[in-house]
């Protein structure tokens, strides 16, 4: 028997694993709220003052954050290989995105480039913070259960997501009415605390492991040459290669729709204030679902056979997004969309640690996360904000998604099976 297949062994105790996922229920509270839900619509109907422009600018606003994150990602995943600092990075990242979102409480009406420049800070904090926080899960866990625990980390992050949203209720039900926006400003210093307390135990339990070296050396310089010396070799990792380009096309069009949900389903839908608190509570209850079911479902079939299946969920969810007209099919679309966001997220991540080299997982994770995940941010959002924008209809700008799923789902298809890149 293959001894990391040995779940109690004192190598990977269940109390990392447990701080590992908290981590996820922590930083989720940021993505729902900053990211996906409340922020998008104070943004556009407050900051904005609700002209159609300020589609395009949200949609700038996440490109530009997510291209910095994919530029300085790879080298500090890389220093952080070198240095063995990988906490201090991450509690550096995490630092900075709560305290942006603790800002995001002085905004008024009209400041938007104010607004525009804490949210890029605050997003390149928390998405920063992502490479340090998955280069752990090989850490932590077995080869074998590697699906599993991404499962768990993606269903607790949901979990989060839930508990945030009940948390802030009382705060943001009144919705964008003159009256409650100090209970909306609220909302944002209840997630920025919910986000540091319970991003605690990791930085707790978790240790780095220092590496000492002879001589005084620059991380950050060494990061730059290690990143050079993995993009001169990359043909090493062909599989790698080509799940990161399939990941690049499919994760754009993931992180589009989570960044225009709440704007597409109240604008062209009409939904209350209320109604997407019912909503994004459907949405989440079932990502935790599909996390952890397909988590299991992962290990069991392998990680590429569960991308595909996702993605040809996300392909239906484009397609009846189209075509839906009321209020009713959205939610079903909603059902859909949860199940397929925590699983193909979760079995990305898993096929991500199995593909990559043991001696460069944060450096590694740092082109996935960084490079790959970020810099397939920026095309989605900005494509959707531009085509909404000129043809003053979200319906077609949710259409073009349909390609980069589509593309990814034939790189996906060019990867090597789980018993070739075992190898």
């Amino acid at each position: 028997m293959d001894p990391s297949s040995k779940q109690a062994s004192p190598a990977f105790p269940k109390g990392k694993i447990f701080a590992w996922t908290l981590f996820d229920f922590a930083n989720t509270s940021f993505s729902v709220m900053i990211v996906t839900f409340v922020f998008p619509l104070y943004f556009k109907d407050i900051i904005c003052k609700g002209e159609p422009i300020g589609d395009a600018l949200w949609g700038t606003s996440v490109s530009i954050s997510m291209l910095i994150g994919a530029i300085i990602a790879p080298v500090l995943g890389a220093a952080s290989d070198y240095s063995g600092r990988r906490k201090r990075y991450l509690l550096s990242f995490t630092l900075v995105s709560i305290l942006c979102t603790v800002l995001f409480s002085v905004l008024a009406p009209g400041q938007i480039l104010f607004a525009a420049t804490l949210f890029v800070l605050a997003n390149v904090g928390f998405e920063g913070g992502l490479v340090f926080y998955d280069a752990y899960l090989p850490e932590i866990t077995s080869r074998r259960s590697i699906g599993r625990v991404s499962g768990y980390g993606f269903a607790m992050g949901y979990l989060g997501a839930l508990t945030i949203l009940a948390v802030c209720f009382p705060f943001i039900i009144g919705g964008f009415e003159p009256e409650n926006l100090h209970n909306i400003k609220f909302s944002f210093l209840v997630t920025a605390g919910f986000f540091a307390v319970f991003s605690v135990p990791l930085f707790v339990v978790l240790r780095d492991q220092k590496h000492d070296h002879a001589e005084p050396v620059n991380f950050i310089k060494e990061g730059l040459r290690r990143v050079k010396y993995t993009l001169g070799h990359v043909k090493k990792y062909p599989d790698l290669v080509r799940f990161l380009l399939a990941f690049f096309f499919y994760n754009d069009g993931i992180l589009t729709i989570i960044a225009f949900s709440s704007i597409y389903a109240a604008n062209t839908l009409n939904f209350s204030f209320q109604e997407l608190v019912i909503f994004f509570i459907t949405v989440q209850t079932t990502a935790i679902l599909g996390s952890v079911i397909f988590g299991f479902i992962t290990d069991k079939i392998g990680p590429k056979r569960t991308i595909v299946i996702t993605l040809l969920i996300w392909i239906g969810v484009i397609l009846l997004t189209f075509v839906t007209e009321n209020k009713e099919m959205f939610y079903v679309v909603g059902l859909l969309a949860g199940i397929s966001m925590g699983s193909s997220q979760s079995a990305s991540r898993s096929m991500m640690a199995r593909l990559t080299p043991k001696q460069h997982t944060a450096e590694f994770f740092g082109f996935y996360d960084g490079s790959f995940g970020k810099a397939s941010a920026i095309v989605g959002p900005w494509i959707f904000g531009v085509i909404s924008t000129v043809s003053e209809s979200q319906r077609v700008a949710v259409a073009s998604l349909l390609v980069f799923f589509i593309i990814g789902l034939w790189l996906i298809t060019t990867v090597g099976t789980e018993q070739e890149f075992k190898k």
